[in-house]
C-alpha cells in the first residue's frame, strides 16, 4: 500500500512537471512569435544610385561622401568617351538618432550647396504586428550659385526644394524594392522654363549578386516638367561593399548629383549614347 502512495504521488509530481514544461515551451512560442525583429540593410547605403535610399545611419556616425561624374561616352575616342570632363559632390552626413539623419555638401555642377534632412517613419519588422514596408521622409534645399549676369537673382529666388517619400520593402535575402513620389519647387524660374513645380515618381531596386556586391536600378518619370526638352532620369549600377567603403559604380543620363537636379532637369537622353559614367565611395566614421 505504501510502494503503491509513493509511485501514485511520483506519477502525479511527473505528470505536473511535464504540463508545467509543456505551459512554458508554450508561452516561449508565443512570447517568440509576439516578439517584432526590424528588417536590416533593405540597402548597401544611404544612396540607391543618385537619389537616397530609405536608409539612415545608426545614432552617432558620420558619413563621407564623394560622387564624381564624368562626361557623355558620346563625344567618342577626343573626349575619351567622357572622361576628359567631371563633376564632383562632396557631402558630410551625420546622424544625430537612429531615425534622424542630415547631411551638407557642395556639387560643382552650377556650383550648387545643398543640404538635406531624413527621418525614418516606419520600419519594416517580422513577428507580430509586423510591417511589410519601410517609410523614410526626405527633404533638400539646393542653392545654384554659378554667375549668370544676364539674371538679377538673389539667394532666395536661387533656392530650389525638394521633398519625397521614400517607400521600401526588402522582398527577401536577395531583392529590394523602392517607390519615390517626388515634389520639386522653385522660386523663381527662366523665360524658357514653364512650370515652378516638378511631380515625379521614382522607382527602383537592388539584385543582390553576393554578399558584396549588388546591382542597382533608378528610374524617375516626371508628370509635370520643367519645359520641353527635359528628360527622365535613368540610372543602374553596381554596389561593392569593402569594410567601412561602400563603392557605388554607376551609368546615368544625369549630369546634376542633387536631387532638384537629376529628378527635373536632365536632358541627356539614355538611350542615344548620352550617358555619364560616374561613382560614388562612402566612407563611415563612429563619432558618439
Amino acid at each position: 500500500m505504501t510502494k503503491h502512495l509513493i509511485l501514485l504521488c511520483f506519477l502525479s509530481l511527473a505528470g505536473r512537471s511535464l504540463i508545467a514544461q509543456d505551459d512554458l515551451l508554450a508561452a516561449l512560442e508565443a512570447e517568440q512569435s509576439e516578439h517584432k525583429e526590424y528588417v536590416e540593410a533593405t540597402f548597401k547605403g544611404t544612396r540607391l544610385i543618385n537619389g537616397h535610399s530609405i536608409e539612415t545611419r545608426k545614432k552617432g556616425v558620420m558619413d563621407f561622401i564623394i560622387a564624381h561624374r564624368f562626361g557623355t561616352a558620346d563625344g567618342g575616342i577626343y573626349e575619351l568617351f567622357g572622361l576628359d570632363n567631371a563633376s564632383i559632390r562632396i557631402g558630410l552626413e551625420y546622424a544625430l538618432t537612429d531615425r534622424f539623419y542630415f547631411g551638407l555638401g557642395r556639387n560643382s555642377f552650377e556650383k550648387t550647396y545643398d543640404g538635406f534632412v531624413k527621418y525614418r517613419l516606419l520600419r519594416q519588422s517580422t513577428g507580430n504586428g509586423s510591417i511589410p514596408i519601410s517609410v523614410t521622409w526626405f527633404s533638400s534645399m539646393a542653392i545654384r550659385t554659378l554667375k549668370e549676369p544676364e539674371y538679377d537673382l538673389n539667394i532666395v529666388d536661387r533656392s530650389a526644394y525638394t521633398h519625397q517619400l521614400l517607400i521600401a520593402s526588402k522582398v527577401n535575402s536577395v531583392i529590394s524594392l523602392q517607390l519615390m513620389p517626388s515634389w520639386v519647387h522653385r522660386n523663381v524660374i527662366r523665360p524658357e522654363d514653364s512650370n515652378n513645380d516638378v511631380f515625379a515618381l521614382g522607382m527602383g531596386g537592388r539584385i543582390k549578386l553576393n554578399p558584396r556586391v549588388a546591382i542597382c536600378m533608378e528610374y524617375y518619370h516626371q508628370y509635370q516638367s520643367l519645359n520641353d526638352l527635359t528628360k527622365n532620369a535613368l540610372a543602374i549600377g553596381f554596389d561593392i561593399e569593402t569594410g567601412g567603403h561602400v563603392f557605388q559604380l554607376q551609368f546615368t543620363n544625369a549630369t546634376s548629383m542633387v536631387p532638384k537636379g537629376f529628378i527635373s532637369e536632365t536632358s541627356n537622353d539614355f538611350f542615344d549614347g548620352e550617358i555619364h559614367f560616374g561613382f560614388n565611395i562612402s566612407r563611415t566614421f563612429q563619432v558618439n
